[in-house]
């Protein structure tokens, strides 16, 4: 082989290697072992919605490129929104050459004390995808397959997205299109007549104040798991009403 061959030979690899497993520093954590299984038609219906609190998957940018995890991965709701690749390994159904998929964790996976297959039970590592990434990287037949996964950097369009809901006593604001880390380990919000607020987390990635602000321009401070923390000053005009969503900055 020329030099030259070579030189584009390899130029191909690096790019090969990129579209699969992402750029250098994509990584948040190393390979480990797991299992993966799907579930609802190729449409992505049954994965609407769920135990993040998320709503239409489509309309919020995560598309059908999710999963439901497990207990031993949920942990409790704070997992929401963290960003994994899998690679089908050592099976007959496993589709050569597939490479890695990427999803985000936008769903509960529940463990089972009647199922003859408990995927989801403690302690095991498992991913509920929607059927449309199971076929990415897998074949239909086989139904479940073991994994090799990583937790990498999330990759959203635009900002992050702050949706109003709750009543003039409380308010419950779902933080999504979350980059970088994807999980969210802490809130604040802030009054155009307060300080800084804490926001307790109520459930998956929505997070709740007892404060009344309604009326006021809000600015919201968010704390992701890897300890980096983003501000979005006066993204929320004072007349903001529950149902409305508003855009801030990303990581």
């Amino acid at each position: 082989m020329s030099c030259l061959g070579f030189l584009v030979s390899s130029f191909m690899a690096i790019a090969i290697m990129h579209r699969a497993f992402g750029q250098p520093g994509d990584q948040i954590s190393g390979w480990e072992d797991g299992r993966a299984t799907f579930y609802g038609d190729i449409h992505g219906n049954e994965t609407m919605y769920g135990a993040c609190g998320y709503g239409n998957l489509f309309e919020q940018g995560y598309g059908l490129e999710t999963a439901a995890l497990s207990t031993a991965l949920f942990n409790d709701g704070a997992a929401c929104g963290a960003c994994f690749q899998l690679i089908c390994v050592n099976s007959k159904w496993c589709r050569p050459a597939a490479g890695a998929i990427r999803i985000t964790a936008t769903n509960f996976c529940p463990p089972s004390s009647t199922s003859p297959n408990p995927w989801c039970n403690p302690p095991q590592k498992h991913f509920d995808l929607s059927q449309y990434m199971f076929l990415k990287f897998a074949i239909y037949q086989g139904g479940v397959v073991p994994v090799k996964f990583r937790r990498v950097r999330c990759q959203k369009q635009g900002g992050m997205k702050f949706q109003m809901k709750g009543n003039p006593y409380w308010i419950l604001v779902l933080v999504y299109n979350v980059g970088g880390a994807g999980e969210v380990s802490n809130v604040k919000v802030r009054g155009s007549n307060t300080g800084w607020i804490q926001m307790q987390r109520n459930w998956g990635q929505n997070w709740l104040t007892g404060s009344g602000l309604v009326g006021q321009r809000l600015s919201f401070q968010v704390t992701a798991s890897d300890g980096r923390t983003v501000e979005s000053d006066n993204i929320v005009p004072p007349t903001w009403a529950f149902g409305q969503t508003f855009e801030g900055h990303n990581f």
